[in-house]
């Protein structure tokens, strides 16, 4: 299977570098993606470049691909699959839900047009648990700027084919019960992702990026996944 991995905010094809080979091992192609504009003063490039410089990758590669989108990255899959329905066999979601349409992926504070990365301090303990001072240390430098207009633009979505496409969310501390009650609450996100006719929710027991804390695990959980 040819497996598109998509970053979240901050981040290139290299945060991905610790879970591909165990992708690779159980005889996938991985393409890992760095998103357009990422660290440049690019004040033209918007989530739809995004999902667009997705597309262009699933045009051309000649057979099926699942889509693996990271955090702020889920927008960007579900941005995907929604312009390729008959192209996509599976979205799967990294800590992240489908987002609800004409919606960004949320608010951040931007320095000359772009979006800093606002350091691991940031977040909230629920999110960062489980990166130790070393690990912070060796992936803060990992990060890059993102264009400002990116998290804060709506997400085109206008075929409804995309609800047939299986989804499986790889969830940091949430399981399916606390989930579908939070997004009750969401108004619109509640009904996208209620509206998915295959949706499964997986709990990793992990932080915001498990693709650092856990490489193994969430390469495990991938895998299990597209074999589903």
């Amino acid at each position: 299977m040819d497996i598109i991995l998509i970053p979240g905010l901050w981040l290139d094809a290299s945060s991905w570098d610790d879970v591909t080979p165990a992708l690779t091992a159980a005889g996938h192609r991985v393409h890992p993606m760095t998103m357009p504009g990422l660290g440049e003063p690019a004040p033209e490039v918007g989530i739809a470049d995004w999902v667009d410089a997705v597309v262009e990758l699933i045009d051309g590669i000649d057979a099926p691909v699942v889509l693996v989108g990271h955090s702020g990255g889920g927008n960007v899959a579900w941005g995907a699959a929604d312009a390729r329905p008959d192209r996509v066999t599976r979205v799967i979601l990294v800590d992240t839900v489908p987002p609800a349409p004409d919606h960004g992926i949320g608010e951040f504070e931007t320095v000359d047009g772009v979006v800093p990365f606002p350091g691991w301090d940031h977040f909230p303990d629920e999110d960062v648990h489980d990166l130790d001072a070393a690990m912070r240390e060796r992936t803060a430098p990992l990060t890059m700027s993102v264009p400002a207009r990116v998290p804060t633009d709506p997400i085109a979505l206008s075929d409804e084919r995309r609800f047939a496409i299986p989804v499986t969310l790889l969830m940091g501390g949430y399981d399916r019960q606390r989930l579908e009650a939070e997004l009750a609450d969401w108004g619109p996100w509640g009904a996208e992702f209620s509206s998915i006719a295959d949706a499964t929710v997986v709990t990793l027991d992990s932080g915001h990026w498990p693709q650092f804390s856990m490489p193994e695990r969430l390469a495990a959980a991938i895998v299990d996944a597209i074999g589903d």
